[in-house]
């Protein structure tokens, strides 16, 4: 178990680290371990941290979730538009659905990491930090 933190508040939620100390995973397996990528550490690995801050606070991440998936949808449809010069319904239609559903892992992930960084009142300890290192 490595004890080196990221200092950099993007690269931490990037790396899916946690909040507090920004050096213990949040996750336990990788994104595209299609079986295991739900699966989530209770607490971290380095500082102790408990991620459920409260019982449901997770509830919150589909919401989150569902705003990733709407960006993902028009950010495509746009983009569609203009490589395919505005193509057939079904092809926008088909496309997104696709792409969707291939990142859905990493729109999970993520939206309970943002739910922690933005939602949640666990603020970065740069003594904890000092003292991992």
């Amino acid at each position: 178990m490595s004890n080196k933190f990221t200092e950099n508040k993007a690269q931490a939620i990037m790396k899916a680290k946690c909040p507090r100390c920004r050096s213990g995973k949040m996750f336990s397996h990788k994104a595209y371990d299609l079986k295991n990528f739900t699966l989530m550490n209770k607490t971290c690995p380095v500082c102790g941290l408990e991620f459920e801050i409260e019982p449901g606070f997770f509830w919150g991440a589909m919401y989150v979730s569902y705003f990733v998936s709407v960006g993902i949808a028009i950010l495509s449809a746009v983009a569609l538009y203009f490589m395919f010069n505005d193509p057939d319904a079904w092809f926008y239609v088909a496309t997104i659905i696709a792409l969707i559903i291939i990142l859905s892992p990493l729109s999970y992930r993520y939206s309970r990491v943002w739910m922690l960084y933005m939602f949640s009142p666990i603020k970065f300890d740069k003594k904890l930090s000092n003292q991992l290192q």
